[in-house]
């Protein structure tokens, strides 16, 4: 590491073969990544509020991200952060032409090209038994020095990974109004963390979980289980041999996890045996990939609603796009049960969406 008028450079310490074998871009200081972005250097520095007090905006008003609290179905608050036109476009191109060339763990299905919730549930089907587990505040949990960390590792020099780390993590500033009965959600959001609402966010948290899905991956062989991550979800699935291995299983799992600086939910974990409905990201697993027969009930009624009473009955939430919204979840039905989804279709071709 190179020494400038008594300062260490953290500019030239970084992996230029590494790069290259990656197919990365190489930039090793704020104004080579600047001129890669298209932009200039100060506008850079204002991006990361590089010259503002502990490098978070002074106010909302001068953040670079909109905030918005969004209350959960079973209770709580989660902090949407979606970034301002200028960062998000600088996120898009981190994540295409940087994230989007790393590979991920072949566990993680969440956010990854040619996978889904499907292929996710689709290694849990016919099991004995599935166990569903989740991460506890999965994205504050990659904090910056995580994020910095994975730069790191791609070749990036720490200059350089800390200001990408700046470009692709948010810290609330003060004055963000919080939900009255959830003041304590301001702890997680106040550090350095992956904002959720950021394009960068979900290919960062899985890159971040990769030694994670590695560890976990590992154990379930050892089991004889089966292992996949979708986000924060992680389910595994096995024989009656592993049913009866669940209690030493599980604790093992706990240990993976804490050392990997995750936390799990203390209520939400799931032991689902084969003689109930067993879901794994929405997905029916018990014999095959299947629609939750609720929801498939669901649309059908909403469809036959609208052929009788209209679709302004119907469109409880005045979503403008109200058509294309259900067509959506009819094109979900089809491709877990193609002859269910054919039926809906031939419903929705009778309703008059134009009324």
């Amino acid at each position: 590491m190179g020494v400038l008028g008594g300062y260490l450079d953290l500019s030239r310490d970084g992996n230029h073969e590494r790069l290259a074998r990656l197919g990365l871009p190489d930039f090793q200081n704020p104004a080579q990544l600047a001129e890669w972005i298209g932009i200039p250097v100060g506008k850079l520095a204002w991006l990361v509020h590089r010259c503002e007090e502990g490098q978070r905006p002074a106010d909302p008003r001068s953040a670079h991200y909109h905030f918005r609290w969004l209350k959960k179905r079973k209770g709580g608050y989660r902090l949407i952060e979606a970034p301002k036109t200028l960062l998000k476009t600088v996120q898009q191109k981190i994540l295409r032409e940087i994230l989007d060339l790393i590979p991920v763990h072949s566990a993680c299905h969440g956010f990854v090209m040619r996978r889904s919730i499907v292929t996710n549930a689709q290694p849990h089907t016919g099991k004995r038994v599935v166990v569903k587990l989740d991460l506890e505040n999965f994205y504050t949990t990659v904090c910056h020095s995580r994020v910095v960390a994975i730069f790191r590792s791609l070749g990036y020099s720490r200059e350089a990974a800390i200001w990408l780390a700046g470009l692709t993590t948010a810290a609330i500033p003060p004055g963000l109004d919080v939900p009255q009965d959830n003041i304590a959600l301001l702890g997680a959001y106040r550090g350095r963390h992956l904002p959720q609402g950021a394009p960068t966010s979900p290919t960062l948290a899985n890159l971040s979980a990769f030694s994670l899905d590695l560890r976990l991956a590992g154990l379930s062989r050892t089991f004889r289980a089966q292992y996949t991550r979708y986000a924060d979800d992680l389910t595994f699935s096995g024989s009656q041999k592993f049913l009866h291995s669940l209690p030493t299983f599980l604790q093992l799992v706990s240990k993976i996890i804490t050392s990997e600086r995750f936390r799990l939910h203390p209520r939400k974990r799931q032991i689902l045996r084969n003689n109930q409905q067993q879901k794994v990201t929405g997905v029916v697993v018990n014999s095959r990939v299947n629609v939750d027969r609720d929801e498939y009930d669901r649309v059908k009624a909403l469809l036959h609603n609208c052929i009788l009473r209209g679709v302004s009955t119907q469109n409880h939430d005045q979503r403008p796009d109200f058509a294309q919204h259900v067509l959506g979840r009819i094109g979900h039905i089809k491709h877990l049960n193609p002859v269910r989804g054919e039926k809906l279709l031939e419903m929705f071709s009778r309703v008059d969406w134009s009324a």
